[in-house]
């Protein structure tokens, strides 16, 4: 995350600054000096930082106010020289640095770093630190002050080590003097929150090297961590509990860094979790621009990236009910700039019966914004810190982008994980009932759920031929006349009908006709609302002859007036349709077809709890 290069900008006249220049580069004193030096670059092998940095000189002489201003728009960092040996140039640093201030830099949340440089030490025996203190007091962006002398060559390359450092491990953002405390805390106490992979408020030794071998690639000896430990506890009240390091500790170090001029310290932590130099999280970092997705290609997690969630979901299920409650719920995105789950994910994925996202919600929530926003998962799963805990080049890493379904068609099965169903059916005609319907709510729990929270989303697990996969349903709005591409774009259609409105079939009729007749997308029409009075259809066909006409599968029954949870059959025979678009019509009218799948289902089922059950006990 460091500048590719650096410009350093020389102000002020007559107080040796050109001859400063000169000497660095000839590393001798010049006998004749010209009123301003030529641009120089030095090679970044040659620095300390390993950056390439730009010296532009400047000369009253010679340029105009305006030539001054561009000059310093284009800066990095400003070195203003001074004359030790003249007291009038000094006060003359106080008039530059007004100037520079007010009318010069642009305004920013943090300017332009200076460097005060007072030139001809050689030629008095005291210092000026005392009188230039109450200049660097006034000004924040003034980074340091360093003397030094272009006549014995000293501190010349001390001066442009400190000028260089100005730009890449600057103070201000860090550090509030009049506070004494670090500007950055919002920054490293999310670092910290990642780094604490147990999430009970300390780092114990584990955390601590895991943290230091992150950033420095190095761990510390037991003795270094005993050493550091001892410093918070002798400064700090609370900074060491359990022999681990709390919040608190982990601040006062970095007060302590900053105090003592270790910017670079604090630096190389905030760049490595991400952070740019306004203590954002960086672009690159929460998007990383390997991923590219194909057409007709989706995206899902892979294993690793699943395990990592499962462990984020762990640390923060406290009470281990695998729910997440509301304050644990907001305790996991604590890290996050903003709540990324509104109250419509309570209708979108499975809860408990108080209404909390379950382990399988958590995870089939994580599902849906990797299927339908991936470029939004890239970024949550960068505030939980995915690349740095699962040591990832980037959180690309956690993505799988699956072939081309045209590819799987050719093939006669799929990799894939995820399949999409787009329910169509007219108002009324029961699509949100059968949404909730696959979270397992019945008629009941659906009426309190207020019309605002709703979802037109719902996604959970369903079992075929003992495979764990996502069923994700889409309900699409009900204007016939306007259907999208990704209306249309789906691995299977679902047609629902009201079985007691007479009206209601004749939309589905009309939907298939015009937009999926003519597709290989395999559709099924459901009879909703099964529990009450069968009505004979208004259409030409009744639903049973206009399924047998354009083969597909008979109208499925279905309610979701249940006194228990409904039937999840129907969502199993719609994710078996969704893996296997190729089975043909014959297929799916055979009863041992059905009956395979559903065996498959039950099995996986009871061994699935079974298993789940153990890794809850493990957990």
């Amino acid at each position: 995350n460091m500048t590719s290069s650096l410009s350093s900008f020389f102000l002020t006249a007559k107080v040796g600054k050109t001859s400063l220049i000169m000497s660095l580069v000839s590393e001798e004193f010049p006998q004749v000096v010209p009123y301003r030096a030529e641009e120089i670059t030095i090679p970044a092998d040659v620095t300390p930082e390993r950056v390439p940095t730009h010296i532009v000189d400047y000369s009253e002489a010679e340029q105009t106010d305006e030539q001054l201003s561009s000059e310093i728009s284009k800066a990095n960092v400003i070195c203003i020289v001074y004359a030790v040996n003249n007291k009038t140039s000094i006060e003359k640093v106080t008039i530059q640095s007004t100037i520079y201030n007010l009318s010069l830099c642009p305004p920013s949340p943090y300017r332009v770093p200076v460097i005060l440089v007072g030139n001809k030490s050689d030629l008095v025996e005291h210092s000026s630190m005392e009188t230039i203190l109450p200049v660097m007091n006034q000004y924040t962006e003034i980074e340091t002050c360093v003397e030094c002398s272009a006549k014995n060559l000293k501190n010349i390359s001390e001066l442009f080590y400190y000028a260089q450092k100005a730009v890449l491990h600057p103070t201000g953002p860090l550090y509030c003097p009049e506070e004494k405390r670090p500007a950055c805390i919002k920054a490293l106490t999310r670092i910290f929150k990642v780094s604490d992979l147990d999430n009970d408020g300390i780092l114990n030794d584990n955390e601590l090297n895991f943290f230091q071998r992150t950033c420095f690639n190095a761990p510390l000896a037991s003795q270094a961590l005993e050493d550091v430990k001892n410093v918070v506890r002798k400064n700090v009240i609370d900074g060491v509990c359990d022999n681990g390091l709390t919040l608190k500790g982990f601040l006062f170090l970095h007060t302590l860094f900053i105090q003592r001029g270790r910017h670079e310290t604090t630096w190389t932590v905030l760049r490595r979790f991400g952070c740019d130099d306004d203590l954002e999280l960086h672009q690159d970092y929460l998007f990383p621009l390997t991923l590219k997705i194909p057409p007709d290609c989706t995206t899902e997690l892979n294993h690793n990236a699943y395990l990592f969630l499962q462990s984020v979901f762990d640390k923060h299920d406290k009470d281990h009910d695998c729910a997440l409650s509301p304050e644990e719920l907001k305790d996991l995105f604590d890290v996050f700039p903003y709540m990324p789950w509104g109250p419509d994910v309570n209708n979108t994925v499975c809860t408990n019966d108080e209404g909390w996202i379950t382990y399988q919600g958590y995870l089939s929530q994580w599902t849906l914004t990797t299927y339908l926003d991936v470029q939004r998962c890239l970024e949550y799963l960068g505030y939980l810190g995915y690349s740095i805990i699962s040591q990832q080049e980037s959180q690309a890493a956690a993505i799988t982008v699956t072939r081309d379904k045209k590819i799987d068609l050719q093939k006669k099965q799929t990799q894939r994980s995820v399949f999409r169903c787009n329910i169509f059916g007219d108002s009324g005609s029961g699509k949100s009932g059968f949404l909730q319907a696959f979270l397992g709510r019945n008629l009941m729990r659906q009426n309190i759920v207020s019309e605002e929270h709703m979802s037109y989303y719902a996604i959970s697990t369903a079992y075929v031929y003992g495979q764990e996969k996502y069923l994700l349903l889409h309900e699409v709005f009900p204007d016939f006349d306007v259907l999208s591409d990704a209306d249309q774009a789906c691995d299977i259609v679902c047609l629902v009908y009201d079985a007691s409105n007479p009206h209601s079939f004749e939309y589905c009729a009309r939907v298939f006709k015009q937009y999926f007749m003519d597709t290989k997308t395999p559709c099924m029409m459901i009879a909703a609302k099964s529990d009450l009075q069968e009505t004979k259809q208004l259409y030409a066909l009744t639903p049973l002859e206009f399924c047998r006409k354009h083969k597909m599968p008979p109208p499925q029954a279905f309610t979701c007036n249940t006194a228990d949870a409904p039937c999840k059959d129907i969502y199993t025979k719609l994710t078996t349709m969704a893996m296997h678009p190729h089975v043909t019509q014959a297929d799916l009218k055979s009863a041992t077809f059905w009956l395979r799948v559903s065996v498959g289902a039950t099995v996986f089922a009871v061994l699935g709890f079974a298993m789940y059950r153990v890794l809850l006990k493990q957990r």
